[in-house]
């Protein structure tokens, strides 16, 4: 399994640290991502990250526009204006900085979310709200509805 699915919510430490769930820890070992590239999400307010990958991905879109593009240089303002990198500790924690507290509204627990090939930090009852209205759309309105 190289893919971050399900999501697991774990509570922050006198420390300020958080523990990666371990089939999260496990993805980012078979990928061989050893710093986490932090960005704040477009869409929701949650904190994605992945590893380099993510990254030159976003990297690559932005160098595809004309760089002095409104596109551009919006893209390049998420991407490079709100990302950080950080590193797991030996215990496979996360320090839960004012980066991520700040804009996910993060206090005493974390719910990391899988997204494919990154995942996500939110805080739980925004993310529990979050994937209800969700689900509720789909109900209502069928998966295959834009």
């Amino acid at each position: 399994m190289n893919r971050f699915l399900s999501n697991a919510t774990n509570r922050i430490d006198a420390k300020g640290r958080v523990s990666v769930p371990s089939a999260f820890r496990s993805v980012l070992s078979q990928r061989d991502i050893r710093e986490l590239y932090c960005f704040q999400d477009f869409m929701f307010p949650a904190i994605s990250v992945g590893g380099l990958d993510l990254l030159d991905r976003f990297e690559r879109q932005i160098a595809s526009e004309d760089a002095f593009s409104p596109r551009a240089n919006r893209m390049s303002l998420l991407i490079h204006g709100g990302g950080v990198f950080m590193k797991l500790d030996s215990e496979g924690r996360l320090p839960v900085t004012d980066f991520i507290r700040d804009y996910a509204g993060i206090t005493a627990e974390v719910t990391f979310v899988g997204r494919a090939d990154h995942f996500q930090l939110w805080a739980p009852q925004t993310f529990q709200a979050t994937q209800a209205a969700a689900r509720e759309e789909f109900r209502t309105r069928g998966l295959g509805s834009g």
